[in-house]
């Protein structure tokens, strides 16, 4: 069984910036009074956002906006995978290796992400730009193999298609994320075989017709109803 704890060497204090804190209170408003626990998770997620990863100090912050014993928040950060326990590279790279990703080839990704990086998992490389970690599941098998790179998910990627996208990073641009093949969404790979033709237009619904049936039908059943009984 695999533990997360957190990192020994922490920041002495945090605090939310403006922008975060404003951003907080309107998520623990949606909550009703003496639920606000249940702002957990995006709460830490702001912090992560702000910080790139979840400090000790983060998390008593979090605890006490929510009213929370700050071990109920450690027990939150150290068990959803999403947040970082240690500091990450500006870049952070996650390359899925699950069953559907490893059988379509993550580990050609993995060996073009430590060979253009110079790292391994776990691992930020000197300058702090780039790290790489391992991760499962992505949750995007279709599509597999995966990179999740910040928010966005790069896919049906190979090692090629790996290597170009870490160099556009290096060079500072953000390369268009989604299929590396221009699948559409997540439709099979290829032409389509079935529903090739457009299909018939719907007939014409003839709503002004439609809406004064409604009415008489109505207005029949109200005179019958109102109509005196023998």
């Amino acid at each position: 069984m695999s533990t997360r704890s957190l990192a020994k060497e922490q920041p002495a204090s945090f605090a939310f910036n403006a922008d975060m804190t404003a951003l907080a209170q309107r998520i623990i408003a949606k909550y009703p009074a003496g639920r606000q626990a249940s702002a957990v998770i995006p709460l830490l997620d702001l912090a992560q956002r702000q910080e790139g990863w979840v400090t000790q100090p983060a998390i008593e912050v979090v605890a006490k906006m929510l009213d929370m014993a700050p071990i109920r928040v450690l027990e939150v950060a150290t068990f959803y995978t999403m947040f970082n326990l240690s500091p990450v590279g500006k870049t952070h790279v996650q390359v899925c290796t699950s069953l559907s990703c490893w059988l379509r080839g993550s580990n050609d990704v993995v060996k073009a992400c430590k060979e253009k990086l110079n790292i391994g998992f776990g691992e930020t490389t000197a300058d702090g730009k780039f790290s790489l970690a391992e991760l499962e599941c992505s949750g995007a098998c279709v599509n597999a193999p995966v990179i999740q790179i910040g928010d966005d998910y790069f896919e049906d990627v190979d090692y090629a298609s790996t290597g170009k996208i870490l160099d556009a990073f290096k060079r500072g641009e953000k390369p268009a994320h989604g299929s590396a093949i221009g699948r559409a969404g997540a439709a099979p790979a290829g032409e389509a075989i079935t529903l090739t033709e457009n299909p018939a237009p719907p007939p014409k619904q003839d709503f002004a017709a439609a809406k004064a049936a409604f009415e008489k039908a109505k207005a029949e059943a109200a005179a019958k109803a109102a109509a005196p009984k023998p």
